[in-house]
């Protein structure tokens, strides 16, 4: 799917334009707003190419969302707030990032783009499943089912984004329909409704979506990826039962398995000297091949292509290498590039982190314990750990950066050293050779590959969680050991199998990949993983509360909405 809304606003867009000049004339007659033309859901959405409009306009602004810190990506990519991650770049409270939950208020952006933002995504697939369902179905090449297809697509965007709602503000709004006037009177549907709802989306999804394969575009959603989100929503209203069966659909039912071999473009192009199937894994142009019988659901990102866009992985996660400034012998420690007739600093293994994104001790350390030289997911090609001075008039060329070698006192900021300059980096954020932008800076951090919203590994820990569920520690463990077995690690057993075990088996496989947040709120281990593992030096434990598991409901909602009692989340 690599057209998305560019060509669709331009449409839209041009007859407002046309419009907007009409009426700068002084003549008074022109002050009568008559629209020549312009677009609206009853005649946008009435033929298959504009319900394919509305399913692109979806696509896209999910993957903003997905994208954007403090709207989805608060729950994805930085997994601040969680047990595996802070912000190095600016630890302390006050900062922007999710570091302490104190500043965690009704008002603070990323609570008030996070509602903000699901709930865009919600009106804008009711008013194109309320279109939809109004249209004869001989308006679709494949009639009835065509129909069905789209709806199913546009009700899966629904129910991913009460997902996430739902999960993080609790009793919210149920919306089913469109809101087609001013409103003051939402109230705040109980959390069963709203899952309730979402089983209703996701089962039509699974049963009228294409399957796996059979879909229109690389991208666009397919039965197993709705299966995979009902075995979860069946989690969350504590129904293991029901949840083994939607994530056995997933596993029987379709053609996914683990990628055991190695495959793509990083063949024969190994930069850190070697490389596995894991890293193959998020390869540059790897995610939609054919024979990744892995990926389940890849958002769409590729230079030089209609609205392709880009993305930040390597910008948000690694660390600021850059900054360390001086060889313990007073030479620049970083050259970098030669690029314009000048060292630029920067390299293309790593292009420009800035320490936004910075591991808990628990994702560097503490989870590979016992399993350090045999868990592919840990080779030195998956996680660079080790750092060298680069530069030739230093006698410290090529030797590895240690700050115990300086001696000079104004070196003395540990933290600042170890919580932003250097730190490990997980290569699956970084794309080396493939920074097609901002040479000057090798790339800036911005990368142009594609990125797993869902991969088949993270379906078999979901279901390991559901036979927990269900009291079949020993089927968890089958399912656990298909996800070690692929990375060389030791196999568990079924009596070591809890639900930690599942969280962490799901970190060392899918950070940076999970909505961290939401599985810790589901498995009920938010507060207590996030006290024992956030390390952040300046916000231990993230100074989270108990009644930090919900996030606060913005200011604005309870304040615009007059007509009826909006009550806050307590604590806030």
């Amino acid at each position: 799917m690599k057209t998305y809304l560019t060509d669709f606003l331009s449409k839209f867009l041009s007859p407002a334009l046309v419009l907007s000049l009409a009426l700068s004339s002084c003549n008074d007659s022109v002050l009568e707003e008559v629209p020549l033309d312009f677009f609206s859901p009853d005649n946008s959405f009435t033929t298959e190419a504009g319900a394919l409009q509305g399913i692109t306009a979806l696509h896209d602004r999910v993957r903003t969302a997905y994208y954007s810190y403090t709207e989805f990506g608060t729950m994805n990519w930085a997994t601040h707030g969680s047990d595996l991650g802070f912000n190095g770049e600016i630890p302390e409270r006050g900062s922007p990032y999710l570091n302490s939950y104190r500043d965690m208020t009704p008002i603070w952006k990323p609570v008030v783009d996070h509602w903000t933002a699901g709930f865009k995504i919600i009106q804008w697939a009711n008013v194109l499943i309320d279109q939809l369902e109004k249209l004869d179905p001989s308006v679709f090449a494949a009639g009835e089912e065509g129909k069905n297809g789209y709806i199913g697509e546009a009700r899966f965007f629904r129910a991913f984004a009460y997902r996430n709602l739902v999960s993080t503000f609790g009793d919210i709004p149920l919306l089913d329909r469109p809101v087609e006037t001013a409103k003051a009177d939402f109230v705040r549907d109980p959390v069963s409704s709203v899952l309730k709802l979402m089983e209703e989306d996701f089962k039509f999804a699974a049963t009228y979506l294409p399957k796996q394969g059979q879909e229109a575009a690389p991208g666009r959603i397919t039965q197993g990826v709705a299966w995979h989100y009902l075995a979860e929503t069946y989690l969350e209203q504590e129904n293991p039962e029901s949840a083994v069966e939607a994530a056995s659909q997933v596993v029987d039912g379709y053609h996914y398995k683990l990628m055991t071999e190695r495959f793509g473009n990083r063949l024969g192009n190994d930069y850190l000297g070697s490389g596995d199937v894991y890293y193959d894994l998020f390869g540059y142009s790897n995610h939609n091949l054919a024979n990744n019988t892995e990926a389940m659901w890849v958002i769409q990102i590729e230079p030089n292509v209609t609205g392709g866009k880009q993305i930040s992985s390597a910008y948000i996660y690694g660390p600021r290498y850059f900054d360390i400034g001086l060889t313990p012998d007073g030479k620049k420690a970083i050259l970098g590039n030669f690029y314009n007739g000048n060292y630029t600093g920067y390299n293309d293994t790593l292009s420009r982190p800035t320490g936004n994104a910075r591991g808990t001790n628990f994702v560097h350390y503490y989870m590979w314990e016992g399993e350090w030289n045999t868990d592919i997911r840990n080779a030195k090609h998956n996680i660079k750990r080790d750092f060298y001075f680069d530069n030739p008039e230093s006698t410290y060329d090529g030797h590895k950066i240690d700050f115990s070698l300086y001696t000079n006192p104004k070196r003395s900021n540990l933290m600042l050293d170890t919580c932003k300059i250097l730190f490990p980096t997980f290569m699956k954020f970084h794309d080396p050779g493939n920074y097609f932008v901002d040479p000057g800076r090798s790339g800036g951090g911005v990368t142009h590959k594609d990125w797993y919203a869902l991969r088949f590994a993270e379906t078999l820990l979901l279901r390991a969680e559901a036979y927990l569920g269900i009291g079949r520690p020993d089927l968890a463990a089958e399912d656990i050991n298909k996800v070690r077995n692929r990375a060389h690690a030791t196999p568990v057993s079924a009596a070591e199998v809890d639900i930690d075990y599942v969280l962490d088996e799901r970190a060392r496989e899918l950070y940076g990949e999970e909505w961290r947040l939401i599985a810790l709120r589901r498995t009920g281990k938010l507060i207590e993983r996030v006290q024992k593992y956030n390390d952040n030096p300046m916000c231990p434990g993230a100074d989270i509360e108990e009644h930090n598991v919900l996030w606060p409901i913005p200011q604005s909602q309870i304040d615009l909405n007059i007509d009826a009692d909006f009550p806050q989340n307590p604590g806030y």
